[in-house]
């Protein structure tokens, strides 16, 4: 159970993961939990700056909030491997790229330059990351630093170009680490004398901290939590019923293929490309003679000049809700791999406990994708219920009806 600290023990509570602080019950802004909890943090916003005392430019440390929630723009959190993706402030057209009202997009722009430069990393602040809970209640993630030590500099911040209403503009993508702070809280002492000034307030950071201002990326060391459930049930393979939008969608693709379920096949063949841009040439298998396996394909390990291709075998399965992958479909998938070949079930519904047990007990190198992970990785490619229909459009289908007859 994660702790609780209720609204009047914020001021002197301390900060640890995953613990939850809660809101007052004047049902205003005085509920707000950020500024009560942390030294001289504003009371709004999803970038919130604290700088240090006499200074207009220096951050004392920065607090990052958000919902999560937000279809169109996904932050997500990688528990596993403690990675972070924060969308910048630019969220609506009509601004450049960096000029916003709050300027979140400028100090991304500032943290990341400053990483790639070792001259410059004493400047890049302590960042909080916290996300909403229930009613003004918030979660602490942990401490954050930016990029990630298996990133490019390419890959930790990107801009790229979305349209709403006609009218184009950019905002960012941004990759965060959290630290792996250790079993201690993080010290507010800290925070109140980096908000001084105080010149030796890393003696009261955490050694993560330290190690990351000295050596950079390569010094990150992120808090790392494998999931210790090895099969989801059924209500973590689909979106909740709360996410209007992410059910959309999964019926949307059902009921594009519902007399044709062969076309799903190449859906699916898309939608594992959108995970990683290195699995190539599939082959959809005709229906007629399909022998069990709904496509063929490879995955590319190396460089341009030196790589090997790994052979793979995808099964594709248009179910509803009520309908989950089985052990005997499971089985026929584990039946057709062949040495040195790994398989990949997609599935528009979940898989059974039995079926998820066989997998992964005897150890099939099987990679499963269920309702739930389409919905995320469509939306990591801003992908939604309001455009799905012109996405279907684009999925050529090569196997025609006339072909089966």
């Amino acid at each position: 159970m994660a702790e609780i600290f209720h609204f009047d023990e914020l001021e002197e509570a301390p900060l640890i993961v995953d613990a939850i602080y809660e809101g007052g019950k004047s049902k205003n802004i005085k509920d707000e939990v950020l500024n009560k909890l942390l030294p001289k943090t504003s009371n709004s916003g999803g970038f919130r700056k604290t700088l240090v005392d006499g200074s207009k430019e220096d951050y004392a440390y920065i607090t990052l909030f958000t919902t999560m929630s937000e279809k169109e723009w996904p932050d997500y959190m990688d528990n596993y491997t403690g990675i972070f993706r924060y969308y910048g402030d630019n969220r609506k057209p009509g601004h450049e790229l960096h000029d916003t009202a709050r300027s979140g997009n400028k100090t991304l722009k500032e943290l990341f330059s400053w990483l790639n430069n070792p001259a410059l990393l004493y400047k890049i602040p302590p960042i909080l990351v916290f996300k909403k809970e229930k009613g003004r209640n918030v979660k602490f993630l942990g401490l954050a630093v930016p990029g990630h030590k298996g990133y490019s500099e390419d890959q930790e911040l990107v801009a790229f170009w979305r349209t709403i209403d006609s009218q184009r503009f950019q905002n960012y993508e941004a990759y965060f680490t959290i630290l792996d702070t250790g079993k201690q809280p993080i010290s507010k002492e800290w925070l109140k004398a980096r908000v001084r000034g105080d010149p030796n307030s890393n003696s009261l950071a955490p050694k993560a901290w330290v190690n990351f201002q000295k050596n950079g990326r390569i010094g990150i060391k992120p808090l790392e939590a494998p999931e210790i459930r090895k099969y989801p049930p059924k209500k973590n393979q689909l979106p909740p019923k709360s996410d209007i939008d992410g059910n959309l969608v999964l019926n949307s693709i059902r009921k594009r293929y519902d007399n044709y379920k062969q076309g799903f096949e190449q859906c699916a063949v898309k939608i594992v490309q959108m995970i990683d841009t290195n699995f190539v040439q599939f082959d959809v298998t005709r229906p007629w003679r399909d022998g069990g396996r709904d496509a063929t394909g490879y995955y590319r390990i190396g460089s341009e000049n030196s790589n090997i291709m790994v052979e793979c075998s995808l099964e594709a399965k248009l179910y509803n809700t009520n309908h989950g992958v089985n052990v005997r479909e499971m089985s026929r998938l584990i039946s057709r791999l062949r040495y040195r070949q790994f398989g990949i079930m997609v599935t528009t519904s979940y898989i059974s406990d039995q079926a998820y047990k066989e997998v992964k007990e005897d150890g099939h190198p099987i990679i499963m994708i269920t309702g739930k992970d389409i919905v995320e990785i469509l939306r990591s490619k801003y992908i939604t219920a309001s455009n799905i229909e012109e996405w279907l459009d684009t999925i050529p289908e090569e196997i025609m009806i006339d072909e089966l007859t």
